[in-house]
């Protein structure tokens, strides 16, 4: 008789793109699994066997469920992402009326941004998108260089974990001191440390870190690289802006390979070339449409943010020049696959 200990395990060929999907257990879990096969007496040499192959095999499951949600059809309406609708809403929608507008839309993603005001909405937000059936794609976060004194930081934790979410928290960082004559190691470790302890408590409760480019030597992209290097955390990816990007267009072609690997959402915008380069909405600039195409020519196949910041005072108006801005350089680069999803 063949017993579960004396099957030999395959792992799966994980794929970079989705590394954050696949570094977090469920304790619980792996104590049911353990109560149903009744095997509480092995010896702890077997017992230990037990619970690596348990860890491999949800960790398994867990990775081809994320490959599952991976798309070619990267600017299809059903890949986009809404971002910055919250604190940049002239109507001043709360999350019942939030959620329909994303529905109207045809939006079924929101990384949520937030101020102090939208604290006590936390869990009333997490449920409207349950409600309306759109994901929580990611939680924004802006911290410093102690975050283990961030009460914030806890709860937004505490939130996520109470309504069972798993989600991306989007991680600005500001404040951390880079002295004249500092090495660009000792910027790299200064980021680093909070960083690291931001992303242990976000595994803890199966959750990701990605790094926001807005903001001096921590927003460059190639900085944001060393630092995942450096940390050699799996939860830790990068989220890039469009419209962080007024200084870094011509390094795009450049550093977004190297990125790649990494890559948990891009987020769009128009860019205007100019001294000082303008964001605007997207199909309005001069430099977008080529760093699109960059996007639809690569090997990326995650989600797509469309943004709201500062295109219009309505959220759903900023969002609606923004979907048919992008529309507009879809056809100029022939992608008519995403087209059709807009019909």
């Amino acid at each position: 008789m063949i017993t579960l200990l004396d099957r030999k395990l395959i792992l799966p060929d994980v794929t970079p793109t989705i590394r954050e999907s696949y570094t977090w257990l469920d304790n619980d879990l792996v104590l049911k699994k353990l109560n149903i096969l009744n095997m509480k007496n092995l010896p702890v040499p077997a017992l230990f066997r037990l619970i690596l192959i348990i860890i491999f095999t949800v960790t398994y499951f867990e990775t081809n469920a994320q490959k599952s949600q991976v798309t070619t059809n990267i600017f299809g309406r059903e890949n986009l992402i809404a971002w910055c609708i919250v604190p940049y809403d002239s109507k001043n929608r709360g999350p019942l009326e939030r959620a329909d507008m994303l529905n109207q839309l045809g939006i079924n993603k929101l990384a949520y941004d937030w101020r102090e005001k939208h604290i006590p909405t936390f869990d009333a937000e997490i449920e409207a998108l349950k409600s309306h059936d759109i994901t929580l794609q990611a939680f924004w976060f802006h911290s410093g260089p102690n975050p283990e004194n961030d009460k914030n930081l806890v709860t937004i934790l505490e939130a996520l974990k109470r309504n069972n979410v798993k989600t991306q928290i989007w991680l600005m960082m500001t404040g951390i001191k880079e002295p004249d004559g500092m090495t660009q190691e000792e910027k790299v470790k200064a980021h680093a440390r909070p960083i690291a302890y931001i992303a242990g408590k976000a595994a803890e409760i199966g959750c990701s870190i990605g790094l926001y480019n807005h903001g001096g030597w921590y927003g460059e992209p190639e900085n944001q690289i060393e630092i995942i290097h450096y940390l050699k955390k799996p939860n830790v990816g990068i989220v890039y802006n469009f419209h962080h990007a007024e200084e870094q267009i011509d390094r795009f072609p450049k550093f977004f390979p190297q990125m790649l690997p990494y890559l948990m959402a891009v987020n769009l915008s128009g860019l205007k070339n100019g001294n000082p380069v303008k964001v605007v909405p997207i199909g309005q600039g001069d430099a977008e449409t080529e760093m699109i195409r960059i996007v639809k020519n690569s090997k990326y196949r995650g989600p797509i943010g469309i943004i709201n910041e500062e295109t219009a005072p309505d959220a759903e108006v900023g969002l609606t020049m923004n979907i048919d801005g992008l529309k507009k350089i879809l056809k100029e680069i022939n992608d008519s696959a995403a087209l059709k999803t807009y019909n």
